[in-house]
């Protein structure tokens, strides 16, 4: 119980402000353990992100998951309003089109198995530019021989598509959307950019 000292646990109210605080002003999306790691100790971070996203659900903001951290993030269905301020046009080779698709949908993957969904090798330049643009990363180095590392998508890929895990991965008319998919054929019924996945289809 608290007593009025130096080291009191902020109330559960208190809690919740502090980490609505930390994630409003935080430029990119922050994890439970980053978050912990700012409060007074003996506060729950995960208890006040619980209540925070029930208390924003249904209005203009919303406190949401991605992958394994959080943002405040505007809802989705009123994104289009901001449509001019936030769109950024990343125009992609074809090339590394397909390796971004392959990453995201088979994830982790290494670049030979990539090599073998594509049917073709994979330059160091493709897997460079999109480490560069923060699409995809490092993953842990496959336990089989040589040990080739793997390649998994990031958080800013995550971000970017609202996703909170790599099951809600965007269709074609999303990627098309973002600027992915520059001079693409119209998508089809499908709801996965099956015109990518084709070989991995095959599988």
């Amino acid at each position: 119980m608290s007593d009025g000292g130096l080291f009191d646990v902020p109330d559960a109210a208190e809690q919740e402000r502090m980490v609505e605080a930390v994630l409003f002003a935080s430029a990119k999306p922050l994890s439970v353990g980053e978050l912990q790691a700012r409060l007074p100790h003996g506060c729950d971070a995960a208890a006040a992100l619980s209540r925070l996203a029930e208390l924003y659900a249904g209005r203009g903001v919303e406190v949401r998951k991605l992958g394994d951290a959080w943002a405040i993030r505007t809802a989705p269905d009123l994104s289009h309003l901001m449509m001019r301020e936030v769109v950024e046009t990343r125009k992609l080779s074809r090339a590394a089109t397909e390796t971004l698709a392959i990453v995201a949908y088979h994830q982790p993957v290494t670049r030979a198995e990539i090599e073998e969904i594509r049917g073709v090798s994979v330059s160091k330049g493709i897997v460079e530019q999109l480490m560069e643009l923060d699409w995809i990363r490092l993953g842990r180095r496959r336990d089989t021989p040589g040990r080739p590392v793997t390649f998994v998508v990031t958080r800013t890929f995550m971000d970017h598509f609202g996703l909170a895990s790599p099951r809600d991965l965007p269709g074609l008319a999303e990627l098309r959307a973002a600027g992915l998919l520059e001079g693409t054929p119209p998508p089809e019924a499908e709801t996965r950019p099956a015109t990518l996945f084709a070989a991995a289809d095959e599988e």
